[in-house]
């Protein structure tokens, strides 16, 4: 058996425990996908993070869940920069870019007190697809009544590198009752089946916040609940301007998203929309938290 070193942060908050755990492994380059996928499964977190060398940006960055590769994963790039920022792998460098599978996506690092600093990652352009399946269902298997779904605005799955499906609560109060069959999710989601599920409201118990949510995984990722997501915060935040605006935003806007307090792990994520031509440019913000060092142990000698 092999050994590697991997960095356990907690992502979008700075009390250790708190937020989204992400396993960060600083070198991947070494690895073949089998390890990363193999690497990620001991992990146990809903994603690791592996650092690559890039020919098209300053990094490339993979992302696994226990279960199967994702294409983008907001949490784990926030953890990764600022992993390799704390540890002076990106030199002085305030504006970087990275390459995902879903693109070549930029990076900005804001300085803030105590030698501590604040990660910006743009997302993909959004993209929304209409939901056709049974309200009632969907409604069934995160454990709520169709009465506590909002009547107003649409179920859309939504994506700015990775799709779930954006359920609108009329209220806060049914996110305390929500228990998730995830292994229902692929019959529901027609369209796209191995879409996550993202309940919000536009209600938070933060004053300070916009709106709450919380994020249900795929069965196919090997994780039940993902405490506080990046990307979903980002199309949230493209949903909110599109169909909760109704595209009355001009300019931009900030949004604050709470997330995990249910399960003990609570988190925020900054969202800024900004208005292009007839999209929005997505933009998420947090920090991160150093945890502790993982040894883990992957493949088998030959």
């Amino acid at each position: 058996m092999k050994t590697i070193k991997v960095h356990h942060y907690d992502a979008f908050s700075k009390e250790p425990n708190k937020g989204n755990p992400a396993g960060v492994v600083l070198d991947g380059d070494h690895l073949t996908e089998q390890e990363m996928q193999e690497i990620a499964l001991e992990v146990g977190f809903n994603e690791t993070s592996f650092a690559l060398k890039s020919d098209f940006a300053d990094i490339r960055i993979r992302y696994f869940t226990p279960g199967h590769e994702n294409d983008l994963c907001g949490h784990a790039t926030i953890a990764t920069i600022y992993a390799l920022k704390s540890k002076g792998l990106l030199g002085d460098k305030t504006n970087i870019t990275i390459e995902t599978r879903a693109g070549i996506l930029p990076i900005r690092i804001q300085s803030l007190p105590n030698n501590d600093f604040a990660i910006t990652m743009r997302q993909a352009s959004p993209q929304f697809i209409e939901f056709t399946g049974s309200k009632v269902d969907l409604a069934n298997s995160i454990g709520i009544n169709v009465s506590d779904l909002h009547e107003d605005l649409p179920i859309l799955y939504g994506s700015t590198g990775i799709w779930t499906l954006l359920v609108p609560i009329k209220g806060i109060e049914p996110f305390k009752r929500m228990q998730p069959s995830n292994n229902d999710f692929p019959s529901i989601l027609k369209e796209l089946p191995k879409s996550s599920i993202h309940p919000f409201c536009l209600e938070s118990n933060d004053p300070t916040a916009h709106m709450h949510a919380r994020h249900f995984s795929s069965p196919f990722s090997g994780t039940i609940e993902d405490p506080v997501t990046g990307t979903a915060s980002g199309v949230m935040g493209a949903y909110y301007a599109k169909y909760v605006k109704n595209n009355e935003i001009d300019q931009s806007v900030d949004l604050k998203v709470s997330q995990g307090n249910e399960i003990g792990k609570e988190g925020r994520v900054m969202v800024h929309i900004s208005k292009k031509l007839d999209t929005y440019n997505v933009e998420i913000s947090g920090n991160a938290v150093f945890v502790k060092e993982l040894t883990i142990s992957y493949g088998s000698e030959s």
